[in-house]
């Protein structure tokens, strides 16, 4: 009889020790899924601002050679020519 007591206890300490490994693992992927869905939210935060400073820069540029100091003149003008071309569309479908 006392070895069955034994086994019990022992399996009853085993099973309360699994119990405290799953609640410490189950707070801890709560812990990790935050932190993930923080870095997730900052990368696209930080991918906005580069898309944002992609536009600056690509404005910057086309005004530097608009003012003629660069050497993409012709890159300007055809970028140019294009916006006034989707301008052109817009306006005929606005009239449609």
């Amino acid at each position: 009889m006392s070895i069955t007591l034994e086994a019990i206890h022992l399996l009853e300490d085993r099973l309360q020790s699994l119990l405290s490994n799953y609640e410490f693992l189950k707070k801890e992927n709560e812990i990790l899924l935050q932190s993930s869905t923080n870095f997730q939210q900052k990368i696209l935060e930080q991918a906005q601002i580069i898309a944002s400073q992609k536009k600056e820069y690509d404005l910057l540029k086309i005004a530097k050679t608009i003012d003629g100091s660069g050497t993409d003149t012709r890159d300007t003008k055809l970028k140019i020519n294009t916006l006034i071309r989707e301008i052109d569309k817009c306006i005929i479908q606005l009239q449609e």
